[in-house]
């Protein structure tokens, strides 16, 4: 007798909201709960509220997914494992994520970045399906990439942090950047908000043809060059509130990363055609939650082969 899939549990905590799922795959979502995010003790005593619910109804989730902004220590036997840490969001610092969201529920629990369980989802069951190798870009209230190598992401001493990378600014461009902790890097250049300070203007308040666009391009393909040089993946998907306001700048990034690469490399992926190797991600808006819930996946995976 075949078993159904396992009905799982997901949390994507991001800069400004937060969503709960419940799911057994991305066909199947029963139920979706947005939480705003505030300090750390609130937004997660309510989500707590959302899990507990959850656990308590007829049908009870059998893993949960964490999928959360960063930086996080996410180092195993650390004693602030799944601790938010280096955050500028207000009431985030060495907030215990981990901890409150997963404390006495007696379920695998599942723990990585957003952007990491974004790369996840789009490898499972979006636009890097079949790929080993890729990267998940996202542009919004941060930078993050979410890397697959061979199919696992990246983890060394921590998790990578390539929103945050320095990169050779455009020409003419001295303005300082936005990011608190290194001023012009790929965040303190591209997110929303360092377009905000640039410009006095949000993203969706400016027009397409206003020349911050191409400042944030150049900044964006300094980024996916560093990537293509260092873990050579085979697509790029490039998403995030500021990318799908502003569909075109798609187009903007694929023509400054090939005058910045130079013909240097002959890679089949980007002889096929630039178009495929930058691409959008394929769930959109859901990338988020269904990282999170492929997280879920994974863990509920790894606890029945224990």
């Amino acid at each position: 007798m075949t078993r159904s899939p396992p009905l799982l549990a997901g949390v994507e905590l991001g800069g400004s909201k937060c969503v709960c799922i419940l799911a057994t795959a991305p066909d199947d979502i029963r139920a979706q709960v947005r939480v705003s995010t505030s300090d750390g003790a609130a937004t997660l005593d309510r989500i707590a509220e959302v899990l507990d619910s959850w656990q308590q109804s007829a049908t009870p989730p059998e893993a949960i997914g964490i999928a959360c902004f960063g930086p996080l220590d996410l180092r195993t036997g650390s004693g602030s494992f799944g601790h938010v840490v280096s955050t500028v969001k207000p009431g985030w610092d060495g907030a215990d994520v981990f901890g409150r969201l997963s404390r006495r529920r007696g379920l695998p629990v599942g723990i990585d970045t957003d952007v990491n369980g974004a790369a996840l989802a789009e490898g499972r069951w979006g636009a890097a399906r079949g790929l080993q190798d890729f990267a998940y870009v996202t542009v919004g209230t941060g930078i993050g990439v979410g890397l697959i190598v061979a199919g696992e992401t990246v983890f060394g001493c921590n998790h990578s942090e390539l929103g945050h990378v320095r990169i050779p600014r455009h020409s003419g461009d001295a303005w300082p950047g936005h990011c608190r902790f290194h001023g012009d890097c790929v965040e303190g250049l591209a997110s929303g908000p360092a377009i905000a300070a640039r410009t006095g203007l949000s993203p969706e308040q400016i027009s397409g043809d206003s020349p911050v666009w191409e400042l944030v391009a150049h900044a964006l393909a300094q980024l996916t060059h560093t990537l293509v040089l260092a873990t050579a993946p085979r697509r790029v998907l490039i998403g995030g509130g500021v990318v799908e306001g502003r569909p075109e700048l798609l187009a903007r990034v694929r023509r400054h990363l090939v005058a910045s690469l130079n013909g240097y490399l002959r890679i089949e992926e980007l002889d096929r055609g630039i178009e495929q190797y930058i691409a959008s991600p394929g769930l959109g808006a859901l990338a988020g939650p269904l990282g999170a819930l492929a997280l879920a996946a994974d863990a509920h995976a790894g606890h029945a082969v224990a």
